[in-house]
């Protein structure tokens, strides 16, 4: 039977489609990871939310290259008009407003939860509860002070790359205690429904994206980015043991604290002097 004339044409051809799907996940952990609104039309027409919400994790460290370029960027440009501080601490609001504070609120509600819980009733209870108490202040403030500070530390030439290095670190992190520790079981959040794929193929996925972001550090520092890729890998193997011994599983919240506890740690070991 010969076809109509024109259907070659409409139909979509299947790389398209595959491009266009991939397209639909990395925006999907835009939104999530993001302020940055995303138009519903950018997501295939039937395509189930759920199942793009659980493919996106493997694009978490592209995100994160992009806000670093975006955080460096906003600190590159505040450096001509003001000191490196200040600069720096705008380069921090602006990441703050673009990712609406995500993770500094969870720094904050696990630092509570993990220090102020004796068991794990306690830290689960803690961490719903949306107060902030003396734990999680003292948690948050010394983390922007470490984050601000070793920015400042780093060398100016390597400021920018050290950046971007740091936040997509970040959110390789994430992946990797996803990929090591299952969700807290019983308890429903967005957090099951992302992790709950994650293996050791998104896993490796994950640590390609992260490479882009990551690469012009080890151009610049090389000595640095062979310290900080174990010590990576050992701290979030060695977190994701803490979690799993206090509470059997993973919260958006450990994820959060997660993230941030890895880019502090980047930007510290760029800024040590390791190599006088």
């Amino acid at each position: 039977m010969t076809a109509e004339p024109g259907t070659e044409a409409r139909q979509t051809p299947p790389a398209w489609g595959t491009l266009r799907r991939h397209l639909a996940t990395f925006l999907m952990a835009v939104r999530l990871l993001t302020r940055v609104p995303v138009p519903n039309r950018f997501f295939p027409p039937g395509e189930d939310s759920a199942t793009l919400l659980r493919a996106s994790a493997v694009y978490f460290p592209l995100v994160g290259t992009l806000v670093g370029l975006a955080t460096a960027g906003v600190i590159a440009g505040a450096e001509r008009f003001w000191s490196v501080w200040l600069a720096v601490l705008l380069g921090l609001t602006f990441e703050a407003l673009l990712t609406g504070a995500f993770h500094e609120d969870a720094v904050a509600d696990f630092c509570d939860a993990f220090g102020g819980g004796w068991n794990r009733e306690d830290v689960l209870r803690i961490l719903k509860d949306s107060r902030v108490g003396s734990f999680g202040v003292l948690g948050l403030t010394l983390g922007l002070l470490l984050w601000a500070a070793a920015i400042v530390e780093i060398a100016a030439s390597c400021r920018f790359v050290g950046v971007v290095a740091s936040v997509t670190l970040g959110r390789w992190l994430i992946v990797l205690v996803m990929a090591r520790l299952p969700p807290v079981p019983d308890r429903e959040s967005l957090t099951r429904a992302v992790a709950r794929q994650v293996g050791l193929r998104a896993l490796a996925v994950g640590t390609l994206l992260a490479v882009p972001g990551t690469v012009p550090l080890g151009l610049a520092m090389p000595l640095r980015l062979l310290v900080i890729v174990p010590v990576l890998v050992v701290l979030g193997l060695s977190f994701s043991f803490y979690v799993q011994r206090r509470i059997g599983g993973v919260t958006g919240d450990c994820l959060g604290f997660a993230c941030y506890l890895g880019q502090v740690v980047v930007l510290l070991v760029a800024a040590a002097h390791i190599d006088n």
